[in-house]
């Protein structure tokens, strides 16, 4: 039986993607009292999330290259609605390098869009499955996902959202919700099934817990590590069960010989 750090000093790759939720529920980023307004010290709390649970998700990934998204928002040139376009609008490579890349895509990316709607989450998901998908495909615990969401609350597409999660708790993903602002959070809580298993609307039971929801303001005055913590708490478990589930091993497994080593 492989422990978490068995797989990570394996060779197992975190893949870390973060999805932003610029809806308009989040008010006019120019107004003081918006989610989204950047104050005088260049902070906010969808920043304040990308760097507490970033800074400790970048240590596992090798490349420390992270695909940001956001979505809810209209975009140029056409205004159309997208409920997954890349913070640095290069959809070929839509990568940033490191979490720092993300706050500065972000901050680039703000001005230039329209906050707008419906709150859609299985766009966002839906992508990143494809890419665990992919990965699954190779028959070692070589690569996981995790998909970070930072949004201000109330979702739209509740019952595609069920369905994309029941699909992705079959791949090797786990989903990080993080609410900021006070909106009515209920949605979220139903997400993280620790209650029993999420179902989609036809019914089917997603085959393990991957949706951690965590509200930031239960963390506003605790320090940034104690958000991070809390976020990631079931990470480590949701990985293992993902890869014993499939019987999976590490792609660089120790030989036998320095087993014997460690036992001795």
């Amino acid at each position: 039986e492989c422990t978490f750090l068995d797989y990570i000093m394996g060779g197992c790759q975190l893949n870390f993607t973060v999805g932003i939720d610029f809806t308009g529920s989040n008010g006019d980023p120019r107004s003081s009292d918006s989610l989204h307004y950047i104050s005088p010290n260049g902070v906010n709390e969808y920043l304040s999330a990308i760097w507490s649970v970033g800074m400790v998700i970048q240590d596992y990934d090798a490349d420390k290259m992270f695909p940001a998204f956001g979505f809810g928002a209209q975009i140029p040139p056409s205004w159309q609605v997208s409920h997954e376009f890349p913070l640095n609008f290069n959809p070929s490579n839509p990568f940033c390098n490191g979490v720092q890349g993300v706050v500065d895509a972000y901050r680039v990316c703000l001005p230039q869009i329209r906050l707008y709607g419906p709150t859609n989450f299985s766009p966002i998901i839906n992508h990143v499955a494809r890419f665990a998908a992919a990965a699954s495909q190779q028959r070692t615990a070589s690569q996981y996902f995790i998909l970070l969401i930072i949004t201000d609350g109330v979702i739209t597409d509740l019952d595609e959202t069920r369905s994309a999660i029941v699909n992705a708790s079959k791949l090797p993903m786990s989903i990080i919700i993080v609410g900021v602002g006070g909106a009515d959070f209920s949605a979220m809580e139903f997400l993280d099934s620790d209650s029993g298993a999420l179902r989609s609307r036809s019914g089917e039971a997603a085959i393990r817990d991957i949706v951690q929801f965590v509200p930031f303001r239960q963390f506003h005055n605790a320090p940034k590590e104690a958000l991070a913590q809390s976020v990631l708490a079931e990470v480590p478990q949701q990985v293992v069960s993902y890869f014993s589930m499939y019987k999976l091993q590490p792609p660089n497994k120790p030989s036998a010989k320095q087993e014997q080593q460690k036992q001795a």
